[in-house]
């Protein structure tokens, strides 16, 4: 059924439409809605079998979920930004422990400072927590990868977040097709646990473990996120079968043909890259982007048969490895190693800031001219920057960063009004 509906109320939708039995909830901008639009179906009786448990922190709710799929129930969680970092070490447990809960990240920037907005520093600092991440571009692919990462949870044993970008996908107002529960359930099967607290057949979990299988756990973990590699697609083709649309997989490529600059990048940016490419195909310039779906596991292969004609890679990403650059481009260059491409990384859209098309005709332009440096941070104010880093210089009580900077761009405004 097509709706007008807000991207967290369709998510809300997906997820009750899967059957979930145990929700914990603990509100953090801009997942609130999710939970509490799921909060509201299970008090009016739309979700049947379900306890909704409000705990007292991100960290409780990701230690419930992990009790909760331990015994045996389909469990699901949301969470953001500090949020995420708060529950780290239960997420670090979940994983470890093949538990195969679905989490709804919606991206925000993680402070200090604080910041309320979209990228995807939260979800990237968690990148080698065990857990598969799948990013979505739209709002209907948010929806249809919740229902998809149930299954996918529940035939490896593996726990899955699905991110997507905080207020620009959570809370915005897109035509989405909700699918009926009849087809939720020819899609996804009762849960059916591999491992189970069972008091007639107890078992413990969470075992101490030496050096001398620890390496091994581990490896088990690497291999069953390999198993994921060759899942998704089997999973996202089961999907479009029944749903009659083509979600999720692994990757998305996007006017690739004949591309000689090839854009990679995650999430709803790249609706804006790809209307940017049209805008450049139709000068006649050769370029196109490929979407990264799964970001872990990281599709090595796939990437480099997408990119095998490429001369040149432009990687923008909304997240920054302080002290390197890109977090992306670093696997991307891995999964293009041995290959003749020139790799350039594009930061951008850090703590929400705007990516315009001219932003991104002007940098794509240098980059097919080789004239970007390896690592660009899109629309960055030197000027602000150059000034602090003067004042750093020769003021030892300098003071803190970010107000500085606040208090220059006011007095930067209030000479400009």
């Amino acid at each position: 059924m097509l709706k007008q509906c807000e991207g967290s109320h369709a998510v809300a939708e997906a997820v009750a439409l899967s059957r979930p039995e145990v929700i914990c909830a603990y509100p953090i901008s801009p997942q609130t809605h999710i939970v509490e639009g799921l909060g509201e179906m299970v008090k009016a009786g739309e979700i049947k079998d379900c306890e909704y448990i409000n705990v007292e922190s991100e960290f409780a709710a990701m230690s419930v979920a992990i009790g909760s799929s331990a015994a045996g129930a389909r469990t699901y969680t949301a969470t953001a930004s500090q949020g995420l970092l708060f529950m780290v070490e239960a997420v670090y447990n979940a994983s470890g422990l093949g538990l195969p809960i679905v989490m709804t990240v919606a991206n925000r920037a993680i402070g200090a400072p604080i910041n309320i907005w979209n990228d995807h520093s939260d979800s990237m600092s968690q990148r080698d927590c065990g857990w598969i991440q799948i990013f979505a571009e739209t709002n209907q692919e948010a929806a249809d990868l919740h229902i998809q990462a149930f299954k996918l949870a529940e035939e490896l044993s593996l726990p899955v977040m699905v991110c997507m970008d905080g207020f620009i996908l959570t809370h915005a107002y897109e035509r989405v097709d909700i699918p009926t529960q009849e087809q939720v359930d020819k899609f996804l099967p009762p849960y059916s646990p591999r491992q189970i607290l069972d008091p007639a057949a107890p078992v413990s979990i969470g075992a101490m473990v030496g050096p001398e299988a620890f390496s091994e756990v581990r490896y088990l973990a690497h291999a069953k996120q390999m198993q994921a590699l060759e899942l998704i697609p089997k999973i996202s083709k089961e999907f479009e079968e029944i749903f009659g649309r083509n979600s999720g997989g692994l990757v998305r490529p996007y006017m690739l043909e004949d591309a000689e600059t090839v854009v990679i990048a995650l999430g709803s940016v790249l609706g804006t890259i790809k209307d940017t490419i049209d805008e450049m195909r139709a000068d006649g310039i050769s370029i196109g982007v490929l979407g990264i779906n799964s970001f872990r596991p990281f599709p090595v292969s796939a990437i480099r048969r997408a990119l095998s004609h490429a001369k040149r890679i432009v990687v923008l990403e909304k997240s920054l490895a302080v002290g390197i650059g890109g977090i992306v481009a670093t696997d991307v260059r891995m999964a293009l190693d041995g290959l003749d491409k020139r790799i350039y990384t594009v930061v951008a859209g850090l703590g929400g800031r705007n990516i315009t098309r001219s932003s991104l005709h002007r940098v794509f332009r240098m980059a097919m001219h080789d004239q970007l440096e390896a690592l660009h941070f899109l629309d960055l104010d030197w000027n602000i920057v150059n000034k602090e880093v003067d004042r750093e210089r020769t003021t030892r009580r300098s003071g803190p960063i970010a107000e500085n900077i606040l208090r220059d761009l006011g007095q930067t405004k209030s000479n400009v009004g």
